[in-house]
């Protein structure tokens, strides 16, 4: 063959079990079904949305859940070829930004409602380090189901909790001597600082003129130097600690706790060592019975507490008036920090991405004290994650919105030793999706569907795994991890579908 000669275009891959597969998935926060038989704004609302929000995936061809069954919801793409080719001209000119907007899409050939060969292309959108909007068309949000448009402030708070702009910036208006502290002088000597303060802080960053021309400290400033940061503030900047007996809060009038909640205040280089000097002292000041009534012994690497507690401090939101708290109980530490994760920082990534900070000058001058609680080097997720492997314990579990009701991360430290059947049980999970009784069985070397069922139901518990279709029987339920949209481990099988699809014509 030459090479003025015409190659014709591939065929797509073809899968109907793959297919299958997919219309097996609900509707969700990181799922929608479209057809591409009208208007195709409906379709960009949904990528920005997915963009905005935490990523997903458009199943474009397969008609909406509630409106037919199986594979009476397969139109394909060739329901209207030219309004996915015209979606594809919309994905560059009707979207802002769009070359910062990560959208890839596979076609997978298939048998379609009628019968008849096609495809339905499914559409990767990820998070995106930005805030998309649709020109002329509004700024939108992803649901539990469904897209919001958001209103003009809704834009700025979304900016602001995505880390696109800090409130570390924001000027303060107070006066600028009263972060002349002991914590100041260690700073300053450190850096070897010579200028009085009011004008060292101008040339460091952390001083600006207001509107007025009156020079005034950062948020930033104030949290790292103030000896009461939350009053200057007039909000709340602290850690808070409690300590609970068993392994739930209980609703009781008479509260569960061991003692009264601890309030850490201070610059923040002393709450970060404040807090894990009071955490490590709680898990060491003796043993507590657990739910069953035996003793529990709380073994945590000290390593992982540190880094879990200083990520809360310095990455959360402070433009929200609440302090970090960190719950102790019998079975896990609980840490959660205010504020959504930031840039393209997902749950399902966050321990492979590396570091995307919100307060980027709080953590650069932070790391300039004379014994910083930060490295800064981006390993320290990843060095969570490893660490509790090396020690038999489960990896930690972030979670966030839609998983939690409020705008804040928590960050889950398990108490216990992970089975040999949990390793298995994720990478299968990892590999197709989803998992089921009968798998669970296998990795548990065990035929009792019973023991299986009641080792799932403890991993939901725990939150290590949710339920994917709750209405199914026993044995037909499947579970996956509640940190990853559902579908995404199947369109990872598309990838590799298509790839090795590719190898073949090479």
């Amino acid at each position: 063959m030459t090479g003025t000669e015409h190659v014709p275009p591939l065929s797509p891959p073809f899968d109907d079990k793959l297919i299958e597969d997919f219309l097996q998935w609900p509707e969700s926060n990181g799922f929608e079904c479209k057809r591409l038989a009208g208007k195709l704004t409906s379709v960009l609302e949904t990528v920005v949305a997915f963009a905005n929000t935490d990523g997903g995936i458009i199943a474009l061809g397969f008609e909406d859940p509630g409106k037919a069954k199986g594979r009476d919801r397969v139109y394909g793409i060739q329901e209207n070829p030219t309004n996915w080719d015209e979606l594809r001209r919309h994905l560059q000119s009707r979207i802002t930004e769009p070359n910062l907007l990560a959208c890839s899409p596979i076609e997978i050939g298939c048998t379609l409602r009628n019968g008849e060969k096609g495809s339905v292309v499914f559409l990767k959108v990820e998070k995106s380090t930005r805030i998309h909007s649709i020109v002329d068309d509004g700024t939108w949000i992803r649901l539990d189901k469904g897209n919001k448009e958001l209103t003009a402030n809704e834009i700025t708070d979304l900016s602001f909790a995505r880390g696109t702009i800090s409130a570390e910036a924001q000027l303060e208006p107070i006066e600028i001597d009263l972060l002349d502290t002991d914590y100041w002088k260690q700073y300053a000597r450190h850096r070897r600082l010579t200028r009085p303060i009011v004008e060292a802080m101008k040339h460091v960053g952390l001083a600006r003129p207001d509107a007025q021309g009156i020079l005034r400290p950062t948020r930033a400033a104030v949290l790292l130097f103030a000896e009461e940061p939350s009053g200057l503030l007039g909000s709340k900047a602290a850690v808070r600690i409690f300590h609970y007996r068993g392994h739930k809060i209980e609703t009781s009038p008479q509260p569960n706790l061991l003692k009264p909640p601890r309030t850490i205040t201070g610059p923040i280089i002393r709450q970060i060592q404040d807090a894990i000097d009071y955490v490590v002292g709680e898990l060491a000041s003796g043993i507590q019975m657990g739910p069953l009534g035996f003793d529990v012994v709380q073994r945590y690497p000290l390593r992982v507490i540190k880094e879990a507690i200083t990520n809360a401090v310095i990455h959360r939101d402070y433009r929200l008036a609440a302090d970090v708290h960190v719950r102790i109980f019998s079975d896990r530490i609980e840490i959660e920090n205010p504020g959504l994760l930031v840039g393209p920082v997902t749950a399902a990534n966050i321990n492979t991405i590396g570091t995307h900070a919100r307060n980027s000058s709080l953590i650069n001058h932070l790391r300039e004290f004379p014994s910083p609680p930060n490295l800064d080097a981006g390993e320290g997720v990843r060095m969570m994650f490893g660490t509790m492997q090396a020690v038999g314990l489960y990896p930690p579990l972030y979670l966030t919105r839609p998983h939690i009701d409020r705008e804040s991360v928590i960050v889950f430290l398990l108490n216990e030793h992970r089975p040999t059947a949990w390793e298995q049980v994720n990478r299968h999970i990892d590999q197709h999706g989803f998992i089921g009784n009968a798998e669970v069985r296998a990795a548990m070397q065990t035929n009792d569907v019973l023991t299986a069922s009641k080792q799932l139901k403890k991993w939901c518990e725990q939150g290590l795994l949710i339920v994917v279709n709750p209405e199914a029987g026993t044995r037909a339920r499947r579970y996956s991890k509640p940190n990853m949209p559902i579908p995404s481990q199947l369109f990872s099988n598309l990838e590799r579908k298509q790839r090795a699809d590719k190898e073949e014509h090479v």
